[in-house]
């Protein structure tokens, strides 16, 4: 869980002392401009914007019942924000797991991509697929399991 938050907190400190420095510049404007571009930079980089990760054998479980895909992440995966943001509203009817935080979830994107941690891996009905088109995802949710 703490590797999730590296990113961000790097962010916000460097941000912090950045803008620190400019403040005791006499560049208050800037200095305020400069704080806000890390905060939503850090924003950004968390787990925050995700819907809550649950475990891989959970969210297995779950998709067997329901059909709904299940989306292998990690923060800071450029990748990932794309995928979350594009799916919009639509991202919470998935299922979401954190490969930093459960260790069946790594396994399972390790097993799919010949040993490496390549995410967003979605995994719908028993076939993997890496780096999917957002639109190819949104495609799964609508149509019928």
């Amino acid at each position: 869980m703490k590797r999730a938050w590296i990113l961000p907190m790097l962010l916000v400190v460097c941000g912090s002392a950045s803008a620190a420095g400019l403040l005791l510049r006499g560049s208050p404007g800037t200095a305020a401009a400069l704080l806000l571009v890390f905060v939503l930079l850090a924003g950004v980089n968390s787990p925050l914007i995700f819907p809550r990760s649950i475990d891989a054998l959970e969210a297995q479980r779950r998709s067997a019942v329901d059909g709904r895909p299940v989306v292998f992440w990690r923060p800071g995966c450029t990748y990932c924000m794309r995928l979350r943001i594009r799916l919009g509203r639509d991202a919470r009817r998935l299922y979401w797991v954190d490969i930093w935080r459960d260790t069946a979830g790594a396994a399972a994107v390790r097993a799919a991509n010949d040993g490496n941690e390549t995410v967003p891996t979605v995994l719908l009905a028993g076939q993997a697929y890496t780096n999917p088109d957002p639109a190819w995802v949104r495609e799964q949710l609508s149509s019928p399991a």
